[in-house]
Protein backbone atom coordinates (compact mmCIF):
# COMPACT_ATOMS: atom_id res chain seq x y z
CA UNK A 1 0.00 0.00 0.00
CA UNK A 2 2.85 2.40 0.92
CA UNK A 3 6.54 1.85 -0.12
CA UNK A 4 8.85 4.20 0.74
CA UNK A 5 12.60 3.29 -0.34
CA UNK A 6 15.75 4.89 0.78
CA UNK A 7 13.90 8.14 1.14
CA UNK A 8 16.55 11.39 2.47
CA UNK A 9 15.36 15.08 2.77
CA UNK A 10 17.64 17.50 3.36
CA UNK A 11 16.85 21.12 4.75
CA UNK A 12 19.96 23.26 3.08
CA UNK A 13 22.56 21.40 4.67
CA UNK A 14 21.02 19.63 7.51
CA UNK A 15 19.54 16.15 6.97
CA UNK A 16 16.14 15.47 8.46
CA UNK A 17 15.42 12.04 6.97
CA UNK A 18 18.18 9.98 6.59
CA UNK A 19 17.61 6.58 3.81
CA UNK A 20 14.40 5.77 5.43
CA UNK A 21 12.88 2.40 3.93
CA UNK A 22 9.39 1.47 5.28
CA UNK A 23 6.63 -0.71 3.84
CA UNK A 24 3.20 -0.51 4.73
CA UNK A 25 0.86 -3.60 3.86
CA UNK A 26 -3.03 -3.32 3.05
CA UNK A 27 -5.06 -3.99 6.44
CA UNK A 28 -1.87 -2.30 9.02
CA UNK A 29 -1.93 0.30 11.47
CA UNK A 30 1.38 1.23 10.98
CA UNK A 31 2.96 3.23 14.42
CA UNK A 32 5.77 5.54 13.71
CA UNK A 33 7.19 7.60 16.96
CA UNK A 34 10.23 9.38 17.76
CA UNK A 35 11.25 13.05 19.67
CA UNK A 36 10.69 16.30 18.44
CA UNK A 37 12.30 17.20 15.37
CA UNK A 38 13.06 13.53 14.31
CA UNK A 39 11.95 13.45 10.86
CA UNK A 40 8.41 11.95 11.18
CA UNK A 41 6.16 14.87 9.95
CA UNK A 42 8.55 15.57 7.31
CA UNK A 43 8.32 11.82 6.17
CA UNK A 44 4.54 12.16 6.01
CA UNK A 45 4.71 15.24 4.23
CA UNK A 46 6.54 13.66 1.65
CA UNK A 47 4.29 10.52 1.40
CA UNK A 48 1.51 12.77 1.25
CA UNK A 49 3.64 14.34 -1.53
CA UNK A 50 2.97 17.59 0.18
CA UNK A 51 6.79 17.89 0.46
CA UNK A 52 9.55 17.26 -2.43
CA UNK A 53 12.53 14.72 -1.12
CA UNK A 54 16.11 14.46 -2.56
CA UNK A 55 16.54 10.42 -2.75
CA UNK A 56 14.42 7.76 -2.58
CA UNK A 57 10.87 6.78 -4.08
CA UNK A 58 7.81 6.70 -2.28
CA UNK A 59 5.00 4.44 -3.73
CA UNK A 60 1.15 4.60 -3.17
CA UNK A 61 -0.36 1.71 -4.34
CA UNK A 62 2.42 0.90 -6.86
CA UNK A 63 2.14 4.15 -7.88
CA UNK A 64 5.34 6.80 -7.61
CA UNK A 65 4.32 10.10 -5.06
CA UNK A 66 6.81 11.65 -7.37
CA UNK A 67 5.70 10.99 -11.22
CA UNK A 68 1.69 10.37 -10.53
CA UNK A 69 1.27 13.02 -7.68
CA UNK A 70 -2.60 13.50 -8.74
CA UNK A 71 -3.24 9.71 -8.71
CA UNK A 72 -1.73 8.91 -5.09
CA UNK A 73 -3.94 11.64 -3.92
CA UNK A 74 -7.25 10.19 -5.42
CA UNK A 75 -5.78 7.00 -3.26
CA UNK A 76 -5.21 8.72 0.03
CA UNK A 77 -5.95 11.39 2.88
CA UNK A 78 -4.05 13.22 4.91
CA UNK A 79 -4.62 14.64 8.34
CA UNK A 80 -1.96 17.15 9.88
CA UNK A 81 -1.31 17.65 13.63
CA UNK A 82 -2.88 21.10 13.56
CA UNK A 83 -5.78 21.35 10.48
CA UNK A 84 -5.68 24.52 8.70
CA UNK A 85 -8.97 24.54 7.39
CA UNK A 86 -11.03 27.03 5.60
CA UNK A 87 -12.81 29.30 8.22
CA UNK A 88 -14.75 31.10 5.97
CA UNK A 89 -16.92 27.78 5.35
CA UNK A 90 -19.50 26.12 7.30
CA UNK A 91 -18.73 22.36 8.39
CA UNK A 92 -20.81 21.56 6.29
CA UNK A 93 -19.27 23.74 3.16
CA UNK A 94 -16.51 22.37 3.45
CA UNK A 95 -16.86 18.46 3.82
CA UNK A 96 -19.08 18.98 0.33
CA UNK A 97 -15.80 21.04 -1.01
CA UNK A 98 -14.10 17.96 -0.11
CA UNK A 99 -16.31 15.50 -1.60
CA UNK A 100 -16.61 17.46 -4.94
CA UNK A 101 -12.46 17.44 -4.93
CA UNK A 102 -12.89 13.51 -4.90
CA UNK A 103 -16.28 12.96 -6.84
CA UNK A 104 -17.90 11.31 -4.33
CA UNK A 105 -21.52 11.24 -4.75
CA UNK A 106 -24.71 13.14 -3.43
CA UNK A 107 -26.13 10.11 -1.74
CA UNK A 108 -23.34 8.49 -0.40
CA UNK A 109 -21.32 12.06 0.63
CA UNK A 110 -24.61 12.77 2.78
CA UNK A 111 -25.19 9.21 4.09
CA UNK A 112 -21.39 9.21 4.98
CA UNK A 113 -21.27 13.09 6.92
CA UNK A 114 -24.15 12.45 8.55
CA UNK A 115 -22.97 8.98 10.20
CA UNK A 116 -19.54 10.49 11.06
CA UNK A 117 -21.13 13.97 12.83
CA UNK A 118 -23.58 11.88 14.43
CA UNK A 119 -21.22 9.51 16.11
CA UNK A 120 -18.35 12.50 16.81
CA UNK A 121 -21.52 14.62 18.33
CA UNK A 122 -21.29 17.53 15.38
CA UNK A 123 -24.66 17.72 13.37
CA UNK A 124 -25.06 21.03 15.05
CA UNK A 125 -21.91 22.75 14.51
CA UNK A 126 -21.86 21.89 10.81
CA UNK A 127 -24.15 24.74 10.03
CA UNK A 128 -21.40 27.18 11.84
CA UNK A 129 -18.55 28.95 10.73
CA UNK A 130 -15.24 27.11 11.21
CA UNK A 131 -14.08 29.67 12.29
CA UNK A 132 -16.19 29.51 15.45
CA UNK A 133 -14.79 25.80 16.46
CA UNK A 134 -12.37 24.81 19.30
CA UNK A 135 -9.47 22.74 18.12
CA UNK A 136 -10.85 19.20 19.38
CA UNK A 137 -14.09 20.25 16.67
CA UNK A 138 -11.79 20.94 13.67
CA UNK A 139 -9.69 17.99 14.84
CA UNK A 140 -13.09 15.64 14.20
CA UNK A 141 -14.11 17.88 10.64
CA UNK A 142 -11.00 17.05 9.17
CA UNK A 143 -11.22 13.10 10.27
CA UNK A 144 -14.80 13.02 8.60
CA UNK A 145 -13.43 15.00 5.83
CA UNK A 146 -10.44 12.57 5.45
CA UNK A 147 -12.98 9.21 5.48
CA UNK A 148 -15.62 10.93 2.96
CA UNK A 149 -13.50 9.25 -0.30
CA UNK A 150 -13.10 6.32 1.72
CA UNK A 151 -9.37 6.31 0.67
CA UNK A 152 -6.86 3.33 0.79
CA UNK A 153 -4.37 4.66 2.99
CA UNK A 154 -4.99 7.49 5.58
CA UNK A 155 -1.85 9.23 7.06
CA UNK A 156 -2.21 10.95 10.10
CA UNK A 157 -0.02 13.34 12.07
CA UNK A 158 -0.65 12.74 15.81
CA UNK A 159 -4.47 12.49 14.78
CA UNK A 160 -5.07 12.24 18.53
CA UNK A 161 -4.19 15.63 19.98
CA UNK A 162 -7.31 17.54 21.39
CA UNK A 163 -9.60 14.81 21.06
CA UNK A 164 -12.09 14.00 24.23
CA UNK A 165 -11.50 10.09 25.08
CA UNK A 166 -15.11 9.41 23.05
CA UNK A 167 -14.00 10.71 19.93
CA UNK A 168 -10.35 8.98 20.46
CA UNK A 169 -12.62 5.71 20.85
CA UNK A 170 -14.74 6.54 17.67
CA UNK A 171 -11.52 7.11 15.47
CA UNK A 172 -9.70 4.33 16.93
CA UNK A 173 -12.47 2.20 15.57
CA UNK A 174 -12.53 4.07 12.32
CA UNK A 175 -8.74 3.35 11.72
CA UNK A 176 -9.21 -0.66 12.75
CA UNK A 177 -12.68 -0.77 10.20
CA UNK A 178 -10.89 1.07 7.41
CA UNK A 179 -7.87 -1.68 8.29
CA UNK A 180 -10.82 -4.45 7.85
CA UNK A 181 -11.50 -3.22 4.68
CA UNK A 182 -8.00 -3.45 3.23
CA UNK A 183 -6.62 0.06 4.08
CA UNK A 184 -3.71 1.44 5.39
CA UNK A 185 -2.88 3.38 8.23
CA UNK A 186 0.05 5.43 8.36
CA UNK A 187 0.02 7.53 11.69
CA UNK A 188 2.65 9.72 14.24
CA UNK A 189 2.08 9.66 17.88
CA UNK A 190 3.63 10.93 21.13
CA UNK A 191 0.92 8.54 22.92
CA UNK A 192 2.84 5.34 23.47
CA UNK A 193 0.37 3.33 25.20
CA UNK A 194 -2.10 4.30 22.32
CA UNK A 195 0.16 3.28 19.64
CA UNK A 196 0.88 0.07 21.55
CA UNK A 197 -2.71 -1.36 21.78
CA UNK A 198 -3.47 -0.35 18.33
CA UNK A 199 -0.80 -0.85 15.72
CA UNK A 200 0.00 -4.32 13.81
CA UNK A 201 3.46 -2.89 13.56
CA UNK A 202 5.43 0.26 14.16
CA UNK A 203 8.79 2.45 13.62
CA UNK A 204 10.58 4.48 15.66
CA UNK A 205 12.91 7.20 14.28
CA UNK A 206 16.04 9.28 15.98
CA UNK A 207 17.38 12.10 14.12
CA UNK A 208 16.06 11.10 10.95
CA UNK A 209 17.25 7.84 11.06
CA UNK A 210 15.46 5.02 11.70
CA UNK A 211 16.73 2.61 14.77
CA UNK A 212 13.62 -0.15 15.20
CA UNK A 213 10.81 -1.21 13.11
CA UNK A 214 8.58 -4.20 12.65
CA UNK A 215 5.72 -6.08 14.63
CA UNK A 216 4.57 -4.59 17.60
CA UNK A 217 5.61 -8.00 19.57
CA UNK A 218 8.73 -8.20 17.91
CA UNK A 219 9.54 -4.19 18.56
CA UNK A 220 9.09 -4.25 22.79
CA UNK A 221 9.34 -7.78 23.82
CA UNK A 222 8.94 -8.36 27.08
CA UNK A 223 8.34 -4.62 27.98
CA UNK A 224 6.76 -1.83 27.09
CA UNK A 225 6.67 -0.12 23.95
CA UNK A 226 7.37 3.17 26.30
CA UNK A 227 10.24 1.32 27.88
CA UNK A 228 12.12 0.31 24.76
CA UNK A 229 11.48 3.77 23.21
CA UNK A 230 13.53 5.62 26.30
CA UNK A 231 16.13 2.97 25.91
CA UNK A 232 16.59 3.45 22.10
CA UNK A 233 16.82 7.56 22.86
CA UNK A 234 19.31 7.17 25.48
CA UNK A 235 21.57 5.39 23.27
CA UNK A 236 23.65 7.57 20.72
CA UNK A 237 22.85 7.54 17.27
Amino acid sequence: MLKITDFTKKFDNKVAVDNLSLHIQPGEIYGFIGHNGAGKTTTLKACCGIMKFDQGEILIDGKSVKNEPVECKKNIAYIPDNPDLYEFMTGYQFLNFIADIFRVDEKLRNQRIEKYAEEFELTKDLSQLISGYSHGMKQKLAIIAAWLHEPKLIIMDEPFVGLDPKASHILKEMMKELCERGGAIFFSTHVLEVAEKLCDKVAIIKQGRLIRSGTMESVKGDTSLEEVFLELEGESC
